[in-house]
Order: C-alpha cells, then structure tokens, then sequence
C-alpha cells in the first residue's frame, strides 16, 4: 500500500478540495498551506511572502525566472525557498501516511516506492466557474487568473525538477474531475493505493 498521496493540479480543479477530502476519508495527514509556515520558520521570511513564490514563478517567462536575484553562489531567494520546502516534504514523507499537495512533491518523492503521484485537471467552464464562485471573479478575472496561475506553476515546475509540470508520465493518474467529479476521483485515488 502506498503510504504518500502527491497532488498537483491545475488552478479551479479542486485538486485541493480532492486532496483534502481523501486525506479525512484515508485518516491520513494533509499539508498544503502548513508547509508555508514551517518554511517561513525556516527561512526567516514572511509566510505573505512564500504563499506567492513557494509554488509559483515570479514572472511568466523561465528564462527571466532563472536571472532573478542572484547571490555569490548563482543561489536566489526562490532556491532558498525550495531548498527548504524539500526539506521539509522529505521530512513529512518520513512521518507517515500524509496527502501532500504541490510544491513539487511529486519530483522530491521520486525515488521513493510508497508514493502514489496523482494530477488533477479540469475543462476550462468548470473550473471558471468554481474560480468565479470561490474568488468573486468576474468569468474575464476568472480566465485569466486561471491561466496565469497555471502559467507561473508550470514555470516554476520546469525550473526546479528540469521537467514538465502536467505530463502524464510524471504521474501515477491522471484526473480530469470535470468529467469524473470529486466523490469519483477520491473513490480512484483510494482504490490506487492499495
């Protein structure tokens, strides 16, 4: 049985929301956004600040995102960043059963045999509509959030693990919860780790 669920998604999915139920259904432990608080902790800087570069490029273009900011060493903030996040997902890996969700645990877990790495997508009316409610969007807002919320995961994916973020073959499942609904893919998601 697998013992780690990884969860990426794609913005308006609800990948989260599946994360989330699966790990109440499983008895498993969730992290999300507690991850953000320990690597703040560890890095000294502010929770605000790691919410909008732990998971996302701060600009929508890799090459641009690889000259930022740059120490001595080639090292940026948004290494320091990662540095501490795969630190601290290797260190919850080795606490038990657990639902990660982003942050490039799917790449970090890799070379472990006991975890199951799962992407969740959508169709775009679907997940507009699930933006536009949770996020009082209007549908334009809605779009475009979409897309360049995706645009800056992609990127930062590519960045960090050299590969690309919502192919399948980085993937145990693949999901598309527009057509499956959340209760189905949850239902697969426990069927596949046994």
């Amino acid at each position: 049985m697998k013992k780690i669920i990884t969860i990426s998604r794609e913005f308006g999915s609800g990948g989260r929301f599946i994360g989330e139920e699966l790990a109440k259904k499983l008895g498993f432990a969730f992290y999300d956004k507690d991850i953000i608080a320990q690597v703040a902790k560890e890095t000294g800087l502010s929770e605000k600040y790691i919410e909008k570069r732990g998971e996302y490029a701060p600009t929508k273009n890799i090459l641009s995102y690889s000259f930022i900011g740059r120490d001595a060493q080639g090292s940026s903030v948004d290494d320091m960043i990662y540095r501490a996040q795969r630190n601290i997902i290797r260190d919850i890996a080795e606490k038990g059963n657990c639902v990660i969700v982003g942050r490039c645990a799917d790449y970090i877990l890799r070379n472990r045999d006991d975890v199951l790495n799962v992407f969740i997508h959508g169709n775009e009316p679907e997940k507009c509509k699930r933006i536009m409610e949770l996020y009082e969007k209007t549908e334009k807002e809605a779009l475009t959030l979409m897309k360049d919320t995706d645009k800056k995961r992609s990127i930062n994916y590519a960045y960090h693990t050299e590969q690309k973020w919502g192919v399948s073959r980085n993937y145990a499942l693949c999901l598309n919860s527009s057509i499956l609904g959340y209760e189905m893919c949850i239902k697969i998601i426990k069927e596949a780790i046994k």
